[in-house]
């Protein structure tokens, strides 16, 4: 069947989160270097990206941590610069094409607005939190089919992680398209379960072409 709608990952698929990251280590008091030494462990051993924190910031209570800086006046945003370079001019060319196209991924209920203020071009923004159901339950996979308006084998998924993108999309019945780009991105693509996307690409600059959607003129 011919894919008719795209839906997006948001971290590391569209969004560098390097500033983001970097923002909450300095937060927490902890060297940008041995946070981002944690994450590679967490993704090594296959764990919960939140396993991050108990490994850099062992005993702190993130929620309350996420509460006090929101008390002290920051907002969860999106900076024009966080966007990979190849991001928008792929969504625009998916648009154009004709395709309907969506932002879904595990992300707190505030990304939302914060996505919708960045005038990403997407027909539907969606966040795991306010859904009450993340990847890589079949759930949420369920919501995204509902979102899109498509049976699953009409929708592409593109994530750069094979354990919360791929492989449960896949399992959902949609195109699967994994990125390899972001901590995760490298280091999955050494991983077997690689071999189970139903493509792999590392520019979103090559998914209009492998979709069939032509880039505009």
């Amino acid at each position: 069947m011919p894919i008719r709608a795209v839906v997006f990952d948001v971290g590391e698929t569209l969004v560098d989160e390097t500033r983001q990251w970097g923002e909450m280590a300095d937060w927490l008091g902890v060297t940008r270097f041995t946070l981002f030494a944690a994450m590679g462990a967490v993704i090594e051993r296959r764990w919960h990206h939140r396993r991050v924190f108990e490994i850099a910031a062992p005993g702190r209570d993130l929620e309350a941590e996420f509460a006090k800086r929101r008390a002290s006046g920051w907002r969860y945003r999106f900076e024009p610069g966080d966007f990979y370079p190849d991001a928008i001019p792929c969504l625009n060319a998916l648009k154009a094409a004709g395709l309907r196209i969506g932002l879904a991924g595990n992300q707190p209920a505030e990304a939302e607005a914060a996505l919708a203020e960045a005038q990403v071009p997407a027909d539907f923004i969606a966040a795991s939190e306010r859904w009450g159901v993340e990847k890589p339950s079949q759930a949420f996979f369920d919501k995204v089919v509902e979102a899109a308006g498509f049976p699953a084998a009409e929708i592409a998924y593109v994530g750069d992680r094979l354990d919360n993108d791929v492989l449960p999309a896949g399992a959902a019945g949609m195109t699967s398209v994994f990125i390899r780009r972001g901590p995760w991105g490298f280091i999955h693509a050494d991983w077997p379960e690689a071999a189970q996307a139903d493509h792999r690409i590392d520019s979103l600059a090559q998914l209009p072409a492998l979709l069939g959607a032509a880039q505009p003129a």
